[in-house]
């Protein structure tokens, strides 16, 4: 492990090559060398996470419990950003940037209804969602596109309050927006019985899914219970995996092939198809975060793996840690 000093808690954190960049605090980076190298932008007050695109060029500027954001070229602002202002302060801000398979890259975000989710093209502004829309009256948020540009992923709540996710087929949103309006024609609620705690991406197909609470449930039933990490397969429509674990899950990042990071208070890293711990680090102290929600908010962990799936970066109140992941 690498230890990197920080003038400041970093807010968001990139890897580019061997360095690591945190575009909300200016675009100030950290060199193999440990070194922190200021930015050339003065730091963003209003926003405190940043989400990128697959190819670097873009990145949003967010506020994860506000309204505000900001679209980048480079470093260069393109324009402001908005999302819909039903209780932007209960719940985190729901913006992603993906590319199609055509190599276009996409904003996913809500910029006019709270619930209702809209996708353009990032270059030109182009809404790639049109015609009458049905509002589903969910609050998305945690929105991610899958590797291949296929999917969508949403992870965010109904009001009970109580975490759900959805996956949407991008093609048939394109020829029908209302498609983003039902339940998810990939994975919705009949698939889950647990809360949603955290969900991401393993690969082009399949999902990590943690439900919240305490388990191990009714482990004979064909849906996510209280407690359990799931894999979900799109293609095949149900659970590859289901596990149970202690202590919860916290916020789930992957980390390539099957291999997910639990932060939850220490970082853990876990063997998605087993539930099994492979690794952990409880000398790195982490928020814990569970679902999209809260009125106390606690800011959602700030971490990277890096590309080649050897390390991953998790900013810290006075630096970053640079864990080395063990290969399997």
């Amino acid at each position: 492990m690498q230890t990197l000093r920080a003038s400041s808690e970093p807010k968001s954190l990139f890897w580019e090559g061997e360095d690591l960049v945190d575009p909300v605090g200016g675009f100030r980076r950290w060199t193999p060398d440990g070194r922190e190298h200021p930015g050339r932008l003065p730091a963003s007050p209003a926003c405190d996470r940043a989400v990128r695109s697959p190819s670097g060029r873009w990145t949003v500027l967010y506020a994860e419990r506000g309204t505000q954001a900001l679209l980048l070229d480079g470093e260069r602002i393109v324009r402001e950003l908005s999302r819909g202002d039903n209780l932007p302060e209960d719940y985190d801000h729901a913006v992603a940037l993906g590319a199609l398979p055509d190599g276009r890259e996409v904003l996913v975000n809500c910029p006019e209804e709270y619930d209702v989710l809209q996708i353009e093209d990032v270059a030109t502004g182009e809404r790639l969602t049109t015609g009458e829309r049905t509002a589903p009256d969910l609050f998305p948020s945690r929105l991610s596109v899958s590797p291949d540009g296929h999917k969508l992923l949403m992870a965010g709540w109904v009001w009970h309050p109580f975490g759900i996710a959805h996956v949407y087929d991008l093609a048939a949103a394109f020829v029908d927006a209302t498609a983003l309006d039902r339940d998810g024609d990939l994975l919705g609620p009949a698939a889950l019985y647990a809360e949603v705690g955290s969900a991401c991406w393993l690969d082009a197909d399949r999902i990590a899914v943690s439900g919240t609470g305490e388990g191990p449930g009714d482990e004979e039933a064909p849906t996510l219970q209280d407690g359990q990490l799931g894999v979900w397969s799109c293609r095949d429509g149900r659970w590859l995996h289901r596990s149970a674990g202690a202590g919860g899950w916290g916020t789930l990042v992957a980390c390539g092939g099957n291999l997910v990071a639990s932060l939850t208070r220490r970082p853990r890293l876990i063997d998605a198809t087993t539930g099994g711990v492979l690794r952990e680090w409880p000398e790195i102290r982490v928020r814990h975060r569970d679902g999209a929600y809260g009125v106390t908010h606690i800011p959602t962990p700030v971490a990277a793996p890096h590309p080649d799936g050897t390390r991953l970066a998790l900013a810290l109140e006075k630096g970053i840690a640079v864990l080395d992941l063990p290969q399997t």
